[in-house]
């Protein structure tokens, strides 16, 4: 007998918006894609990590498409739980969702394009590049007994750190080959063995940071937060972030050490700078032999999933520090005081070198909170900085010394599309926003120096007028 239209067709639940925000924590996570509502409670089996919990609560249609390859979307089918009530859905109006289409559009139009496809021979070309540097860097110290060469070799190899950092990046956002497995090799090869730096480490807390760049989080339980801002006790990128923290402590006050370093962080972040390589090796060594994280977004992945490589990337990191030991004592014929000198020259001068353009990218753009996140599209504009030549600094050297991160914003927008492709992509995204009216911004490298120290001053300054008007009188 035939079956009744009840029978053949299961009721799809509908879901409002509200109701999905209620569902933020990796615990009990529900996302939306296309109108779409998915349970991915506690799944850490996500390919891609613990970074889909970034938006449980949120729509996900637009970070989805920015980072994975099409029909990525077949594996969510077994998370399905019904459709949302579109209407419920505040403050998208015809002209939201029309500039919505348009961004989507522009997406398509690079996929048509062919911008998404990497020239390999660029990346050849890049990879003997610091093969090359690597050898010059390590001749100077082992043919050459002079202080001023040995001083040169820290320069050179401090500087190859640095541009390994943007090489891995490439693999590790999957620029470079259509095979995932291919571009974590890659990953392995110039992050692990060249820095010392563990790629899952970097995975989280780098896709954790294009998802929700600049984002506070709603809650100390929820992790849609940027774990890049993540930065107290030592810098504060806005007032609310500095409250924040205070509210963690036992007595609900600031300790001195937050206090010193807040209050002067505009005359610190230099300093700090340099010791950034110092904490990301830290943290990256912790991760891969199992002694802790930095974010509990880290640590409950770590301890539900585990490393992806657990051999290669402890093999990387071990023959990292064997060949910068050997290095750092001259092939054993340097001082004990002078190795240590060598080898805090190249990891201060890589930290400084690496954070200077990570900071040229977001600090001192826009923040916002998790719960009042704006779109994708004006999320990742508005709290990033493109960086262009000026002040004796020439295009074309920005374009090399930033490694493609001179083109954040629209590196952000398309986080898998090779840097070589990322000039003729921008031509079509700064189109997109005047057509659009959303304004993106540029600045050189000073300027946007200055930019960032001041407003590290004006939080500082903030900072400062609370606790006077706050805290204890004398």
């Amino acid at each position: 007998p035939a079956k009744s239209g009840s029978e053949m067709t299961k009721a799809v639940e509908k879901y409002t918006w509200e109701e999905v925000q209620k569902h933020r924590y990796p615990h009990d996570a529900w996302v939306v894609y296309h109108n779409k509502v998915y349970d991915v409670s506690d799944w850490f089996e996500h390919p891609g990590g613990a970074v889909i919990f970034t938006h449980a609560g949120d729509d996900m249609t637009d970070i989805f498409a920015a980072f994975h390859a099409p029909g990525s979307q077949a594996m969510m089918k077994k998370f399905y739980i019904g459709d949302l009530v579109t209407e419920s859905v505040s403050g998208k109006d015809a002209r939201q969702v029309a500039f919505e289409k348009g961004y989507r559009d522009l997406r398509a139009k690079l996929v048509m394009m062919g911008m998404f496809n990497s020239n390999k021979m660029f990346y050849f070309y890049k990879c003997l590049t610091y093969m090359a540097m690597w050898a010059v860097g390590i001749a100077m110290v082992a043919y050459s007994d002079s202080v001023l060469m040995h001083l040169g070799s820290a320069m050179v190899i401090g500087l190859l750190f640095q541009q390994c950092g943007w090489l891995a990046h490439d693999f590790l956002h999957h620029q470079v080959f259509r095979h995932r497995k291919y571009n974590d090799l890659g990953g392995i090869f110039w992050g692990n063995f060249m820095q010392g730096y563990s790629i899952q480490w970097w995975k989280n807390k780098h896709n954790g940071h294009h998802a929700v760049p600049n984002l506070h989080s709603s809650s100390p339980l929820a992790q849609d937060g940027d774990p890049d801002i993540d930065t107290m006790p030592v810098l504060a990128w806005s007032l609310k972030q500095a409250q924040s923290y205070r509210q963690l402590s036992k007595d609900g006050k600031d300790s001195a050490v937050t206090r010193f370093f807040i209050g002067n962080q505009a005359l610190l972040y230099f300093p700090i700078l340099l010791l950034a390589r110092l904490s990301w090796m830290n943290e990256s060594f912790k991760i891969a032999f199992g002694l802790g994280a930095a974010t509990e977004n880290a640590a409950l992945e770590m301890k539900v999933r585990g490393l992806q490589y657990p051999f290669l990337e402890k093999t990387g990191i071990i023959l990292h520090y064997a060949w910068v030991f050997a290095l750092s004592s001259g092939f054993g014929r340097f001082s004990f005081l002078y190795s240590l000198t060598y080898f805090l020259l190249i990891t201060s001068s890589c930290g400084f070198l690496l954070a200077i353009v990570f900071g040229l990218g977001h600090n001192g753009m826009a923040t916002y909170d998790a719960e009042s996140r704006p779109d994708f599209w004006k999320l990742q504009v508005t709290t990033t900085r493109n960086v262009t030549g000026g002040h004796g600094f020439s295009q074309s050297f920005v374009d090399w010394f930033c490694g493609g991160l001179q083109y954040q914003v629209d590196h952000h927008l398309f986080p898998t599309l090779p840097r070589h492709n990322l000039s003729k992509a921008h031509e079509l995204v700064e189109s997109f926003c005047k057509e659009w009216g959303v304004k993106y911004h540029e600045a050189d490298m000073v300027d946007g120096t200055i930019e960032v120290l001041n407003h590290l001053q004006k939080v500082s300054d903030d900072f400062i007028v609370e606790f006077l008007r706050d805290g204890p009188t004398m």
